[in-house]
């Protein structure tokens, strides 16, 4: 039988919900609230919610100062790049690990896996070195490279548990009727594995989009994304909150947009095969 929920704990948890969501997103409703403040505004205490003078002065100083559009640009170029390149390089890894496995494929997942694991400092210096002696300093094309290594781990491990979840008899009865490698992967897997995809793509987008440390460390002007972008805003002289939270909003606001229309796909992607 159906466990009996109560309408006190629908209630109770629905409130608890609301309040858990509430507290995840105000930082960001901060941030935007900030942003239409002046500086002496941003630093008052105690600090004002919404009865202050509103301003967008600090979007005007912003846009004056830095070509947003030309970070905006470099993000897109470097999340799509490193995102889709992933994908022709997990989709082959992920449909081997689970329809030919061996008995290192294990191994093989959990060493993946660790890599996350090594602090990124760890490495800095010797991709730093190979990225000058290669020219590939402050370039969209050494970022992308960048971002698909330290993503690829994960997109392997997402598609090979959606891959799992295929039965292998659908691949066999493609073989029995002539489907090359080839076509067996393009026709009849990834087509029955487009929630799981999907969702990889978008969470390693969001993953690249957000990435700070390898793009504040491996560019200087020409590449530099939106993370870049941010971080001009901290200076010497001290943080200018206004501006920074400006920043800030006009940087993550493509990419809460994207989560926004896209949350469905995302929540199913995530949950493939979870229920039966």
């Amino acid at each position: 039988m159906a466990r009996q929920v109560t309408t006190q704990k629908k209630v109770a948890f629905t409130a608890l919900a609301w309040l858990i969501a509430f507290l995840i997103f105000f930082p960001i409703l901060w941030t935007f609230l900030t942003s239409f403040k002046t500086e002496g505004e941003a630093v008052a205490s105690p600090p004002s919610f919404l009865f202050f003078q509103w301003t967008l002065e600090n979007y005007v100083e912003v846009q004056a100062r830095s070509n947003y559009f030309h970070h905006f640009w470099n993000s897109v170029a470097i999340s799509l790049g490193s995102t889709v390149i992933g994908l022709l390089i997990s989709v082959p890894a992920a449909w081997a690990m689970a329809f030919s496995p061996t008995p290192r494929t294990k191994d093989v997942l959990l060493w993946m896996l660790s890599t996350k694991m090594l602090p990124a400092v760890g490495v800095l210096v010797p991709i730093y070195i190979i990225f000058r002696d290669l020219g590939l300093l402050d370039t969209r094309t050494g970022l992308i490279v960048v971002m698909m290594l330290i993503n690829l781990p994960i997109m392997v491990w997402m598609l090979y548990t959606y891959f799992k979840e295929i039965p292998g008899e659908i691949l066999e009865a493609a073989r029995m009727d002539g489907a090359t490698l080839g076509k067996e992967i393009v026709y009849v897997l990834t087509p029955m594995a487009i929630p799981g995809i999907a969702s990889t793509l978008l969470l390693n987008i969001i993953l690249a989009w957000n990435e700070a440390f390898w793009t504040l460390n491996l560019t200087a002007s020409k590449a530099a994304p939106l993370t870049a972008f941010i971080a001009s805003y901290s200076s010497p002289e001290g943080l200018f909150y206004a501006k920074l939270s400006a920043a800030s909003t006009m940087a993550i606001a493509p990419i809460i947009i994207l989560g926004w229309f896209s949350q469905k796909q995302l929540v199913r992607g995530l949950t493939f095969g979870a229920v039966k």
